[in-house]
């Protein structure tokens, strides 16, 4: 198999994420099609997340910066999949489950005037 060097480095032209697959086109005409379970990161993003990507380098990689996530054009064209740590993966996963704390706001209505006829009315 024909490898990247310097002088002819190997670029993605274009990605198409599908519901199983992630499909690289390269710029020798080349088309790779991998399994999306190799990148775990693709694979629980949203189809947003996942169209929303990317070329780094002129092509020597591509970026998902709504996944934080980075695969070069070699690396794709190996058909290598994801190295990221399980530890690490787990930890990413987790930070996108955790609900934004929401802080109540205490606001003093003011009160109907049926409420005040009722003697609801609070002294201040």
């Amino acid at each position: 198999m024909t490898t990247s060097t310097d002088a002819n480095p190997i670029r993605v032209v274009s990605i198409r994420v599908t519901t199983d697959n992630l499909e690289v086109d390269f710029e020798d005409g080349r088309m790779h099609r991998l399994p999306l379970a190799w990148y775990p990161r693709l694979q629980h993003g949203t189809p947003k997340e996942r169209n929303t990507w990317q070329l780094i380098a002129q092509g020597r990689g591509v970026h998902w910066p709504l996944l934080d996530e980075d695969l070069s054009a070699e690396g794709l064209l190996a058909g290598r999949q994801s190295c990221e740590s399980e530890g690490s993966f787990l930890g990413w996963l987790t930070s996108r489950t955790k609900k934004p704390a929401t802080r109540r706001i205490s606001r003093r209505l003011p009160l109907s005037r049926k409420s005040k006829k009722r003697g609801l009315a609070t002294s201040a």
